[in-house]
Formats: structure tokens, sequence, C-alpha cells
């Protein structure tokens, strides 16, 4: 099959979260499968940036648009796969991140930065361009190309579409006044369509109008359909049930396996985890904690309520008064970076803090950490735990979305069996966490046989890409039906 897989990121020219490992992994896997796909990206400033040896395959002229946008041809880095970067200067070639300014705002032009990227995107796949290529099957990504599969839907000898929801949380929620002011068919503006309780929902344009939706864990698919996790639009999500898969995301062991990761100081695999005990150290002397042979947690991600961090600063306290270290990566709300910071100047031998983000860092910590934390309130799938568990750390994660696909608790029937490989907790509270943390923390001293084989259970766990790239082919030969 022809493929455009339409995304607003992908690794590693722009990532902001999980979207851009997905957009940077699952076009690889497809067409390692044979498949003819084609990533579709704005031309941000920083990947302009990053790239060289581009060049211009063509110009387009929209309806309402004074400039030409030109469609730049790139290759993947390391391999053969075709990216066709958006040039519209005035849209994407700011500074920034790809939503929100230098200061962290969100640009007051983001609807109109998505509704151009969209609207080349069906140019694309309706084959009205000198490219001369129209897929087969159009592959969204969130809220950002919700509007694809909108435009498409009334088109005659259009390819069949997929929306891939990878948060729904974030849906593009702007005004009736923006909707006139972008130019879109007026039928768009319609409960069955892309208005929702008065607002524009971007994200609600490949809800109910994608051919099949996906997204990223079979506990997430059954979660949104009910008010807790919904959004407003679990009524909607019930109705489209039967066009509506979980697919857990799949890992690049190209990328995350410790068995050869140029990133840590030590390589190793499960026979031989001598050498994670070496990262741990190589960590200890990077924060500059004590060479102990204490429990270390970690905690690698957005500093935020989805991310159970709230639940991480109250446990802390608790925490700090045992022997432990703990690790945090990430940065977020302005609140707990500062209050991580407090904490962290009163117990510098126990708590290590580098607000931002490290990709090599990223790496070391999941190589020499004993624990990954990863307590959120929700999590669509969650990528960190499949990098723990190949790297042997032991995931501490709530019993929530693509956490509990992934993650088996550690109960004696999982001992008896081999087959645990984590720790799971219910309650969305910071006791509840501290009580799982005491919990790993005590086979992690005292029942070492039992965590050596939870160590040696989780590095045997198996998600490469490859498997879920197979169940999306088989939802894009579905989509082609209609």
């Amino acid at each position: 099959m022809k493929i455009l897989f339409a995304t607003s990121e992908v690794h590693p020219l722009i990532k902001t979260g999980g979207l851009a490992d997905v957009s940077g992994s699952l076009p690889i896997a497809l067409k390692t499968l044979g498949h003819d796909i084609r990533i579709l990206l704005p031309a941000y400033s920083s990947v302009l940036e990053k790239i060289t040896h581009k060049k211009i395959i063509c110009r387009i002229k929209l309806a309402g648009y004074p400039e030409e946008i030109n469609i730049l041809e790139y290759t993947l880095p390391n391999t053969t796969l075709i990216v066709y970067l958006v040039d519209a200067p005035t849209y994407f070639n700011r500074p920034g991140k790809p939503y929100t300014t230098p200061d962290g705002y969100d640009w007051i032009d983001n609807a109109d930065r998505f509704t151009l990227f969209s609207k080349i995107a069906a140019t694309i796949a309706l084959n009205q361009t000198q490219i001369e290529w129209q897929p087969d099957i159009v592959h969204a990504n969130d809220w950002q190309t919700g509007l694809i599969p909108a435009l498409l839907a009334t088109e005659e000898s259009r390819p069949g579409t997929l929306f891939t929801i990878h948060n729904l949380a974030y849906q593009g929620l702007y005004s009736y006044d923006t909707f006139k002011h972008l130019n879109l068919p007026q039928h768009l503006w319609s409960m069955h369509s892309m208005e929702f309780h008065g607002q524009l929902s971007f994200i609600k344009g490949g809800l109910t109008l994608a051919d099949k939706i996906t997204t990223v864990s079979p506990t997430y698919a059954r979660e949104i359909k009910t008010s807790e996790y919904g959004y407003g639009l679990q009524k909607l999500l019930r109705q489209r049930s039967v066009d509506l898969t979980g697919i857990i995301n799949g890992v690049d062991y190209s990328i995350w396996n410790p068995e050869d990761d140029p990133h840590i100081k030590h390589n190793y695999s499960h026979d031989n985890l001598e050498n994670k005990v070496l990262n741990k150290r190589a960590i200890q002397q990077h924060f500059n904690l004590p060479e102990t042979d204490v429990p270390m947690l970690s905690f690698i991600g957005r500093l935020v309520d989805q991310k159970g961090v709230n639940l991480i600063l109250h446990a802390l306290p608790k925490l700090l008064e045992s022997p432990v270290q703990i690790v945090l990566l990430g940065s977020g709300d302005l609140y707990y970076e500062e209050e991580l910071n407090k904490i962290k100047q009163q117990a510098p031998d126990k708590l290590a803090l580098l607000i931002g983000y490290d990709e090599e860092l990223a790496h070391l910590i999941q190589a020499g950490s004993d624990m990954l934390l990863m307590p959120s309130k929700y999590e669509p799938c969650g990528l960190n735990q499949l990098y723990s568990l190949k790297y042997g750390t032991i995931p501490i994660v709530r019993r929530t979305g693509g956490l509990v696909d992934t993650v088996i608790d550690t109960s004696p029937r999982s001992i008896k069996h081999n087959t645990a490989t984590g720790f799971i907790f219910d309650e969305s509270d910071h006791r509840s966490l501290t009580a799982i943390i005491l919990k790993a923390n005590h086979y992690y001293t005292d029942k070492k046989d039992v965590w050596n084989q939870l160590i040696i259970n989780a590095m045997k766990q198996d998600y490469s890409w490859e498997i879920s790239a197979i169940e999306y082919v088989d939802l894009y030969e579905q989509a082609l039906i209609f």
C-alpha cells in the first residue's frame, strides 16, 4: 500500500513527547513490511536547521493563501524513508517549540498553522500536486491533523483514512469566530462533524470522519469511552466502537537496547547484569550522589499532573526517610520545578534533579536505575515503561491505560510462574504510591533472588514495532473498503 503518514513531530527531527517516537518508528516498521510510506511534517525552523540534502519537489498554491508553499523532500537519517516537509515560513519557520512560543505559551495562530498543514495533506492525498503520488491511506495523528479526515470525507476517489489518538486530553479547541476565519467548509460546523459545545474541535474531525480510529493501547481504548477519561467525547467514541481499536505502541530496539546502546557507559544483557550496576555508579558520579547500593528510583517525563508528579512530590518526604536515591529528569509546570528544586536543596545526597531533557542522560538513567516511577493519572500507552523493561529497570506504575497492558504485577502467582515484571498500584494518591515503592524496595533489599528474576523477566519482554505494524496494516486494509 501507499501510505501518507501525517504528523506534527517525528524523532529525531523534532520531539515534544511520545508522538515523535511513534512517528519515527512505526513508519520504518511499515516500510520494512514492504509498504510505500511517506511522512508529512511541518518544516519548523529547528527541523530546517538540522537537515541537509533537502530538495524542493513541488510548489502548491492554496486558495486563500497569498504565497506558494514549497514541499521539500528529505530522507530520515539512517533510513530510506521519505519525509515531505511543508515549507511555509510564515507559519512554521519561527523560534520556540512546535506548539508554543519561546516563553511557553501556545502560538495564538495554531489553528491557522495546522489548518494549512491539513489542507496541504489533503491536496497531496487527492493527487493534486506535481508529486504525482496518491496514497491509498492517510494516517493522521492527534488534534493537529484531525482536520485531514474531515477535509477528505466528502471527496470522490479519496484514500482511506485512519486517525490515531495519542492523547485525548489535547483536542485543539477554538471559537466559532476562528472557524469562520479559517474559511473551512460550512458543513464541518455540525455536531456530527467538528462542532463541540459551541467550539471548533480539531480532534473531533478525526473522531467523526476518519474511516478507522486507533489509540495506543487496548485499555486506553476502553477508558476513553467512559466519562472519567473521555473528556466529553465518550458518547461519540462509544458510537464508533466498531471502528475504534487499541494497538500498543512498539519500541525501536535499534535505539533502546542496553546490549549496544552508545549512550550508556557499560553495555549489558540479562546474561551480564554486573554492568548494569556500573551504569548506576555512572549516574551517581554524574549527579554527585554517594556511591552506595541503595535502591535508585527514577522518573523521566513531563512534570505535570497527568504523569503523577503531584503524587511523587507528596511522597518524597516519607521516601527520603528511607535508604534510597531518586533521580528526576524532565520539565513542565513551574510549580513542580520549583518545589522539586527546594527538596533537592534539602536532600542533595538523596535527590538528583535536572530540569529539561537530555536524550543521552535519559538512556543512562534507564540503564542505571533500579526502578522507574510512572504513577500516571492516565497514560494512553507510555513508552518509558517499555524502555525500562528492556533495560531491566523495574517499572512502578498505576493501573491505567497502556501501563496495565504492558506491566505484569508482582504477586505470589506471577513470582511462581516467572511472569512478574513490575509493581502496579490502583488509587491515584501519594499514600498508595509510597506503599508500592516501599514494597518494591523490600524485594530489592530482602528478596534478591526474586528481584533478579524480575529483571530477567522484564528484559525478555518483546514490544518490537513489527507486531504492532501488522495490526495497523490490517486496519488500513479495512479502511480501503470504504
